[in-house]
C-alpha cells in the first residue's frame, strides 16, 4: 500500500494493512523548529499498521524510528535523542463514540474521514520529542559536579541570601 497521503484507517485496520515511509523531519515546518538547527537531515522511519485491540475494536498501531538532534536547555549544545515510539490509537466513527472511548483513557482518533498520514505522523512525532531536552547530567557541560548539585539542593535561594547578608554584616533588623 502507499505511504503517503490520505487513507481510510477503518479499511486499513479491517484489512490488517500496514503504511510505511521514511520522513525528514528537517524539511517538516511543524517539527523543525524543535530540532537543532544546521544538524542536517532528521531521517525517522515511520510504521503505521491498523488491526484490532484484544477487545476487537480497530485500532492503528504508529511506530517512530530515528535519531533526531536536539538541543540540551541546560548548556545549548546539540545532542541525538532517540526515538523509539509505539503508539496504539483507537479508532471512533463520530464524536459521541471518540468521547466514550477517551473516557476509558485510552488515545482515541476521530476516523469518520480519510486520515492524513503525515499529520497523524507529525503529531505523534510532537508528543514524543521531549519538552525540554537535557543531556544526562554526566554528559551536560552546564551541569555541575555531584558535590554541587547535592549542596545546592540543600540550601535555597534565601537562605543564600540570608548567608550573603550575614557575611556583609548586616540583619534584617538594620
Amino acid at each position: 500500500m502507499g505511504a503517503a497521503g490520505r487513507f481510510d484507517a477503518f479499511r486499513l485496520a479491517a484489512r490488517g494493512e500496514t503504511r510505511a515511509g521514511e520522513l525528514d523531519l528537517a524539511q517538516d515546518a511543524r517539527v523543525a523548529d524543535r530540532l537543532a538547527p544546521n544538524a542536517g537531515p532528521a531521517k525517522v522511519a515511520w510504521t503505521i499498521e491498523g488491526g484490532c485491540d484484544p477487545l476487537g475494536r480497530p485500532m492503528l498501531t504508529v511506530t517512530l524510528r530515528g535519531r533526531l538532534a536536539v538541543i540540551c536547555q541546560r548548556c545549548l549544545r546539540s545532542f541525538d535523542v532517540r526515538l523509539n515510539q509505539r503508539s496504539e490509537l483507537l479508532l471512533a466513527h463520530d464524536e459521541p463514540e471518540l468521547a466514550r472511548l477517551d473516557a476509558e483513557e485510552r488515545e482515541v482518533v476521530l476516523a469518520a474521514a480519510p486520515l492524513d498520514a503525515m499529520a497523524l505522523i507529525e503529531d505523534e512525532l510532537l508528543l514524543s520529542l521531549p519538552y525540554a531536552p537535557m543531556h544526562a547530567d554526566s554528559q551536560c557541560a552546564a551541569a555541575a559536579p555531584e558535590g554541587m548539585r547535592q549542596e545546592h539542593r540543600a540550601s535555597s535561594t534565601f537562605a543564600e541570601l540570608a548567608a550573603i547578608r550575614k557575611a556583609r554584616g548586616k540583619t534584617s533588623e538594620e
